[in-house]
Order: structure tokens, then sequence, then C-alpha cells
């Protein structure tokens, strides 16, 4: 059973202390805590200057019938979804596949969460990075923790998780997306969606000598600097426009990208 202190001490190995940084998180790879994930936030909060988790709310999105072309969505097929949507509201839980630490920082007493109704984020001591989201640029806390040389996260996950990549592909001038949301008077247009995350490790060679990686329970735990992710990525996109694109032939956002 992994404690606290022992979670805490390798964490400070990073030595990210007096850094803002945007995290994501499986508890399970972490094998058995004290406290579960209560516990390792609170271990992540001891040795980081900031926390900012994606709280995302998928459940609020309404497809229409018709809309803009080469969106990445088939238009008028999700009859039954849409009838299921439900209206963003603050205190909505995040999707389950957020994973249960984002749930839990949305709910300790002093977090804060952005009101997007389908890409919100919860942060501690993160205000001022919070405060910089708007419908029409939903990443835009990401920046900002750039601007504050932070970095980005990963607590048992890979790439594949890591939301920051989607801004680095906006700053390379990948297309973006629109969607819809549900919320309690009207539905409300959200533009910049990104794309699908599937084919980000990819970058996983670009980043290795600039990763500082340590282990915590039984989890891998790397942290990148968001400055340079976003040089990495924008450097390989614009080398192959096609990069860090998923495999899938049915993925409808990396073939309008292809397609773009």
């Amino acid at each position: 059973m992994h404690t606290y202190l022992e979670i805490k001490s390798s964490l400070m190995g990073l030595r990210l202390s007096d850094t803002p940084v945007i995290a994501h998180a499986s508890l399970k790879s972490f094998g058995q805590i004290n406290g579960g994930a209560q516990t390792l936030l609170r271990a992540v909060l001891d040795s980081v200057g900031a926390l900012v988790m994606p709280t995302f709310t998928y459940k609020t999105m309404i497809t229409p019938s018709v809309g803009p072309p080469n969106n990445g969505i088939m238009y008028g097929a999700e009859h039954d979804l849409n009838a299921m949507a439900e209206p963003f509201m603050p205190n909505m839980p995040c999707d389950k596949l957020m994973g249960i630490v984002p749930e839990t920082l949305r709910n300790l007493p002093h977090a804060k969460r952005t009101p997007h109704p389908i890409q919100s984020f919860a942060g501690i001591g993160a205000g001022k990075f919070l405060d910089t989201q708007t419908i029409q640029n939903p990443l835009a806390p990401i920046a900002a923790l750039a601007e504050a040389d932070g970095w980005v996260l990963l607590l048992g996950v890979n790439h594949t998780v890591n939301t920051s990549i989607h801004y680095a592909e906006k700053l390379a001038g990948r297309k973006q997306f629109v969607r819809w949301a549900l919320t309690p008077n009207r539905i409300v247009e959200c533009p910049g969606f990104p794309g699908d995350s599937a084919g980000f490790n990819a970058i996983t060679p670009e980043l290795v000598k600039d990763t500082r990686t340590i282990h915590a329970g039984d989890a891998t735990v790397q942290a990148v600097p968001l400055k340079l992710l976003f040089l990495k990525v924008i450097y390989i996109i614009k080398e192959n426009p096609l990069a860090l694109l998923c495999q899938r032939d049915d993925c409808e956002r990396c073939n309008a990208i292809r397609n773009t």
C-alpha cells in the first residue's frame, strides 16, 4: 500500500514545486494508494506550484442535422445521443473517460472550474490561468500556463491523453472543429474543438531528452515543459502535415484534416 509521503517524495524529484502544471492521471496505474485519489491529489498539489486538469463534459454535446463542411462529424447521425444530452451545469461531473482524479479535484473545497460547456478545466491555485478561457478559445488556459513556464505532468498515462498537444496543433495551423453543446437556456456553438489524440505517442522520441521521468508508486510519471512541447509539435507538423494523426480509416476528424 503506497502512502502520501511515498508518492510526494517521488514527485518532488521532478523539481516542479514552484511550477504551474496541467496534469493528466490514471489512479489505477499507481497501484494501491492509501486514501486513493484524494491522497494522490494531495501529493501532487504539495509538489507543484499550481494545478490544472481537464474536466470535459461530452454528454452535453448535440449533433445537428446540418453544419459546416469537412467538420469531422456525421450530421444527423446522433439522434439517440442528442435525446440523452444533458445541459451543462457548473457541478456536472466530468466525463468518466477523464478518470477519477480530475473529478476528485473538481470537488475539492478550493477548486475552481471554468464554465465551458464541453471543455472545462478545474484547478487549485490556478485562477489566473483558468480565467483566460473563452468559448472562442477553449484551450487558452494551456497557453497561459506555457507563458508562465508551466509544464505538462503525465501521471501514469502517455501522450494520447495530453491535451496540450491539441493546443500545439492549433499553433501549427492544424484544422480545428466546431461542436455544439446544450446549456440550460440554449444550444451553444463551440469552436476550437480539437482532433483525435490516438496518434500522439508518435511525439515521444522527440521529447525524450527533455522529459523528466520518475517512478511513483507503481506508475511512471513524466513531465515536459509546455513551451518545448509546442515547439516540437509545431516542427514535426510543419515537416509532415499528417504527423500525429491516428491510423484508423473511420476517424472522421483525422480524415477531415487529411482532406483540408
